[in-house]
């Protein structure tokens, strides 16, 4: 047992003060993350269950038991003076799920799907806009007395019957009778939970208001109601009806009969088919159209093959010139390295989609800076030309990415032990043998996965065709949106959001998985290959 000198025996000594617990200036700072905590969490927890009605609305109800749950929690974890680890997490956690998983798994749906231009929505959406695009006024139609009135951003039409009958519907809302309109003579002009529309709003929103359409019930066979001058509307019958039973159009004009096809369209026996069609699953329909289709399957198989050629090379020149520099730069006789060190990275300064602007205009054969000046006035179509466009971008590729290579390899030099070099040139080896028995393999171990890396940075290197070639020059024997120097990437670009030819976002997908299945594929066996490389040392 023992007694602290000079204090009674008797005395039990007193705890020492926390000097965090105890001071203002710790209360201070805990009552401070407190609030702020607080704050955060209830921003997030306003616009999750603002979300969280959206859903309600839309009856979504997968996606809101998942808000839900998640809400839940975040405010368990955070609200809770444990689970120290889950409150780092989990912003990580979210951000990956959103932007990551979420992503990839939704590119995998819609990759079997037919989802793009004129297969967007549902089935019931697609009825009501083949309904809503094909009405026509019918002539004796009585006219509406009619009130625009507006909630939360959405126009609606209070509708005044010739019987005096008041309603209320907007698009794709049917008519629904209410009963605490205000009227002013023979008009309903308000309802409550909604504002009148001006004169100066009427001409304000004069587009979307002639868009309205207020089906009258929910069979859209019985028409919709359309203002021009949102005072009067008149009712609108369709030429095409609908027969819910047998789930055909019949148009009332031709007489021609058109039924579901399968293919998420109706379409007559002939083929001619209906817009808007809606989303379906495909299945394999889209790969196979890839590789099976002969519009498209010549095209890619260029691309491929360049998309192959031009990572390939673009590492093997930018490293090939990287080491040389390295290797001169590094030189124990060479004057002013650092000058000329700052010197050679200088490319990698500036944005790689500025400078490939920066280089499609000094490539221009009429004003450029190369044609111009360095060639003397010569008109050499560098980007018009399919050979000359590929050479350009492995030129300008080389440009921007040797400074990276220059970086790395002084680095991996630099690393090499001295004395190894020293006692390979006291046993006679030549310089060349040096570099190529000693220095390379060294440097290998550690720049192979570099390599790897920017191999398949290059195989997907969309800013540099996109802002120098722009993919071209077009190809113009082949049947789809193609140019000589578009890789895939580029390609899945124009097939999922070309203006030409239309949007075909499940092809695109199936694009980016196999692009996807490449990259994987190449980054596996490199890497296991570098695995023989970690013997040298």
């Amino acid at each position: 047992m023992t007694t602290n000198v000079g204090a009674p025996a008797n005395m039990t000594p007193a705890p020492p003060p926390s000097p965090v617990s105890g001071s203002p200036r710790a209360g201070s700072g805990g009552v401070r993350s407190l609030l702020v905590k607080i704050t955060l969490l209830g921003l997030l927890d306003a616009v999750v269950v603002y979300a969280l009605f959206v859903l309600v609305m839309a009856e979504n109800w997968v996606w809101f038991a998942l808000a839900a749950v998640a809400l839940l929690a975040i405010n368990w974890i955070y609200l809770s003076r444990r689970k120290l680890p889950g409150k780092y997490l989990t912003p990580g956690l979210i951000f990956l799920l959103l932007f990551q998983v979420f992503v990839v798994l939704y590119s995998g749906y819609i990759a079997f799907t037919n989802y793009g231009d004129g297969h967007n929505g549902t089935k019931e959406a697609a009825i009501s806009a083949i309904v809503e695009k094909s009405l026509v006024r019918v002539e004796d139609s009585p006219a509406y007395a009619v009130t625009v009135v507006e909630q939360l951003g959405e126009f609606s039409l209070l509708v005044t019957d010739p019987d005096g009958v008041v309603s209320l519907g907007g698009n794709e809302r049917p008519l629904e009778e209410v009963d605490d309109a205000e009227l002013e003579g023979d008009r309903a002009v308000s309802v409550p939970g909604y504002t009148s529309l001006s004169l100066g709003d009427l001409l304000d929103n004069q587009r979307a208001i002639t868009e309205l359409s207020v089906p009258l019930t929910d069979d859209p066979n019985d028409g919709a109601l359309r203002t021009a001058d949102g005072s009067t509307a008149f009712l609108f019958r369709s030429t095409l009806v609908y027969d819910e039973g047998a789930d055909t159009f019949l148009d009332t004009e031709s007489g021609a009969v058109y039924s579901d096809n399968g293919e998420g369209e109706y379409a007559t026996a002939d083929g001619e088919a209906l817009t808007p069609g809606w989303t379906i699953n495909v299945g394999f329909e889209n790969f196979a159209r890839a590789f099976g289709d002969e519009d498209i399957r010549g095209p890619l198989v260029g691309v491929i093959l360049w998309t192959f050629a031009f990572a390939g090379l673009s590492v093997l020149t930018t490293f090939a010139l990287g080491l040389f520099l390295a290797i001169v730069f590094n030189h124990e006789r060479m004057r002013g390295k650092k000058i000329y060190r700052v010197l050679m990275i200088l490319p990698y300064a500036f944005p790689g989609f500025l400078s490939a602007l920066v280089w499609a205009g000094m490539l221009n054969p009429s004003f450029g800076f190369v044609n111009q000046v360095l060639l003397g006035g010569a008109e050499i179509n560098w980007l018009s030309d399919p050979v000359l466009a590929k050479i350009s971008i492995l030129l300008v590729n080389l440009w921007l990415g040797f400074p990276y290579m220059f970086l790395v390899c002084t680095g991996a030099l630099q690393a090499i032990p001295s004395d190894v070099l020293e006692a390979a040139t006291v046993d006679g080896a030549r310089p060349w043998n040096v570099f190529r028995l000693i220095k390379l393999p060294l440097l290998m171990v550690s720049l192979a996965p570099l390599l790897i890396s920017s191999f398949a940075f290059n195989f997907n290197n969309f800013n540099l065709i996109y802002m120098l070639t722009n993919g071209g020059p077009r190809d113009i024997d082949a049947p789809v949106n193609v140019g000589a120097t578009d890789i895939l990437i580029t390609l899945v670009y124009k097939v999922a959001f070309g203006t030409s030819t239309g949007r075909d976002y499940g092809l695109a997908s199936a694009f980016a998985i196999l692009i996807f299945f490449v990259v994987a594929t190449v980054s596996i066996i490199g890497f296991r290959r570098t695995k023989a490389l970690e013997d040298i040392n």
